[in-house]
């Protein structure tokens, strides 16, 4: 953030006249020529009159210039990109054949400096980041963008506010070249050096989504969408998850686009509308880059965080970033029975059934492997923690390359649910089904399993494995959905070195740590067409806000979000040519 940015300037609300106007505008007539930089507008934190939102551009650029790239493999990969639309009914697309690794850049080899440009490390004079994005955080948690399963229930009104606020607040972003991806998706480019109208074969992707969790507002003490400010932090439904990072990377976007910063290469910009279901709009977006013939050099998507409680002894913070995540499954388990009174009940009734195969998957928990990442996880943490807990870090980190791994295994999963996470598929009993009342006996009921599949094993090889739990044919098992775990990016890389520095530049006293990803999130759509793909919110996370992300109580401090807009900044700063 610009050092001049005084933290006492007025905030610019976006009223329901601006949105409904904005709402309501035409969308660009596509254009062959190339746009003009957009004409500067007013600072974000401005008291000036909110200048009129103009209809973005809409993509125009070439492809590049194909001599640039390998020819692409023929190798299919399309499990990922399949799944949702398999679930939704829908045709599925052709998969994405894998295409060639992004070159390294030319970075600079001066002995003891640093590759990239020079770090501005956080200071106080960037504070006033944090109250303005607070600010449009605010706004945007009050415009309840929940996410659908059936498309008969999508609030289009919603996301159609939330898309004109985005528009008010950063009217220099929505002046970027534009396409929609799916209903609600955007797709932006912010062209790089060099000519506006030939792509970079190699450009950088930055994402977040707009849509959030379904909420059960009577968990909450509070209106779930109040999007309050108080005591320091911004309160609401998406502030973790993922409107907090939406912001953060806009307001850096913008305040760059305002100081007419112009980045090496080009950025796209990629904000879905259904991470939180089907992910449809993430996989438009990847097939339509795939089309273009770019293959993104770097992509940055939510992940997680900066802790402090997740390694019990770890003085330091660490930043957790995630280079892989784990697969998921949905399963249906069904049963089905005669019925009728309860007083009459059989002795094999379709809930009794139910009850012993999901006791069964629960009790029968999968073995505990050490993975690559977490390996690296381990050797990275363990020096930095003190005590007896310590020790046993440094035992297991030892222990986890050599042939007692299955110990190591054995020591992290004993670390709590977050670290038996990372060491063992997991399964969650979500939904239950049973009899219409309390007096029937059920004819049918239903168990929802939420299972995610540890890296090394496949979809396949967990439901047989469920199957053989179970051990009742009369139980019928049903995949709703399913993803592969995903593939693993490189921590040797330049990519994870230029987040390092970020990092570094707005938290100085984290350690960076790889770790796998226990969530899913729309970022393993662009594992195709890159293969550094990389999941970090720059946000300090508490334990229980962790937990608050899908539950109640959700919140997210107004200094994370300023040294989130300074860690995207930075990271732009820092994309070499």
């Amino acid at each position: 953030m610009s050092a001049d940015i005084d933290p006492t300037e007025a905030i610019p609300q976006v009223t329901a006249e601006m949105i409904a106007k904005a709402a309501v505008q035409p969308a660009a007539a596509p254009s062959a020529e190339p746009t003009a930089d957009p004409a500067p507008g007013p600072r974000s934190g401005s008291t000036a009159e909110p200048r009129r939102v103009a209809s973005p551009a809409p993509l125009s650029a070439t492809r590049p210039d194909s001599s640039l790239a390998r020819p692409a493999s023929t190798t299919p990969d399309g499990r990922r990109t399949q799944a949702a639309r398999e679930a939704s009914g829908e045709p599925t697309a052709q998969p994405l054949a894998e295409q060639p690794a992004a070159p390294d850049a030319a970075l600079g080899d001066r002995k003891g400096s640093s590759a990239f440009g020079s770090s501005e490390p956080y200071g106080e004079r960037h504070a006033s980041a944090g109250h303005i994005a607070a600010a449009h955080l605010s706004s945007l948690v009050q415009i309840p963008t929940v996410s659908s399963w059936d498309p008969q229930y999508a609030d289009h009104e919603s996301f159609a506010r939330h898309r004109a606020a985005l528009a008010a607040f950063y009217p220099r972003v929505h002046a970027l070249q534009s396409e929609p991806a799916g209903d609600h998706g955007l797709l932006y480019r912010w062209p790089g050096r060099g000519r506006q109208d030939v792509l970079h074969p190699f450009p950088v992707v930055l994402m977040a989504h707009q849509d959030v969790a379904p909420v059960r507002a009577a968990d909450w003490p509070t209106n779930p969408f109040s999007g309050e400010i108080r005591d320091g932090l911004v309160h609401g439904r998406g502030t973790l998850d993922d409107k907090g990072g939406l912001v953060a990377l806009l307001d850096a976007v913008e305040t760059l686009l305002g100081d007419g910063f112009v980045p090496e290469r080009d950025i796209w910009l990629f904000f879905g509308a259904d991470q939180e279901t089907a992910g449809e709009s993430a996989q438009i977006a990847v097939r339509r880059l795939y089309e273009l013939g770019v293959r993104p050099w770097l992509v940055i998507d939510e992940g997680g965080g900066v802790v402090t409680d997740a390694f019990p002894g770890l003085s330091r913070q660490a930043a957790m970033v995630g280079v892989a995540e784990k697969g998921f499954v949905g399963v249906n388990l069904y049963t089905s029975d005669v019925g009728g009174h309860s007083a009459v009940p059989g002795t094999q009734s379709a809930t009794v059934r139910l009850a012993r195969a999901v006791t069964r998957v629960t009790r029968r928990r999968f073995a505990a492997k050490i993975n690559a990442p977490t390996a690296e996880m381990l050797a990275r943490i363990a020096p930095g923690v003190d005590g007896g807990k310590g020790l046993g870090l440094k035992l297991a980190t030892r222990l986890a390359s050599g042939p007692l791994r299955k110990v190591a295994a054995w020591l992290l999963a004993g670390g709590g649910p977050e670290a038996a996470a990372l060491a063992r598929t997991t399964v969650a009993v979500t939904e239950l089904q049973g009899s219409a009342g309390a007096n029937v006996a059920a004819s049918s009921a239903r168990a929802r399993l939420d299972v995610r599949v540890a890296l090394g094993e496949t979809v396949d090889r967990t439901v047989a494995r469920l199957r053989r739990i179970i051990g009742d044919k009369k139980v019928v098992l049903e995949v709703v959905r399913s993803s592969e775990p995903s593939e693993v990016s490189p921590t040797d890389s330049q990519q994870f070195a230029l987040l390092s520095e970020a990092i570094g530049a707005s938290y100085p006293d984290a350690v960076v740590v790889p770790y796998v990803l226990l969530t899913a999130s729309d970022s393993r759509t662009f594992t195709p067409i890159s293969d550094h793909v990389y999941r970090f919110s720059p946000f300090v996370l508490s334990r229980a806000q962790r937990q608050s992300i899908h539950g109640v109580g959700e919140h997210l401090s107004v200094d994370s979000l300023g040294r989130g807009v300074h860690f995207y900044r930075e990271v732009l700063r820092k994309i070499p040519g």
